[in-house]
């Protein structure tokens, strides 16, 4: 199965979620290039941005279970190619 390079934007309304996030992403580090996050401080909220190379059912499942933890909100950009 080939695999396709994709941006995910993740947003947490509070800190409460990273360790949650810190672990699922833990999970899937093998398809991660490479991650930022910033902590926005006068929200606070957390921003993180996720650069991967994976399977797309991989990238989708790692979206969703993102996704479904309490206060975070996960949207993915994939690469035209």
């Amino acid at each position: 199965m080939g695999t396709r390079v994709a941006v995910m934007a993740v947003i947490a309304q509070s800190c409460d979620s990273a360790e949650q996030i810190n672990s699922i992403l833990h999970e899937y580090s093998e398809y991660i290039i490479g991650r930022m996050g910033v902590p926005y401080r006068d929200r606070s909220m957390n921003i993180i941005s996720v650069a991967l190379d994976a399977p797309q059912d991989k990238i989708n499942s790692l979206a969703g279970r993102i996704g479904r933890l309490d206060g975070v909100t996960a949207k993915t950009l994939y690469s035209a190619s």
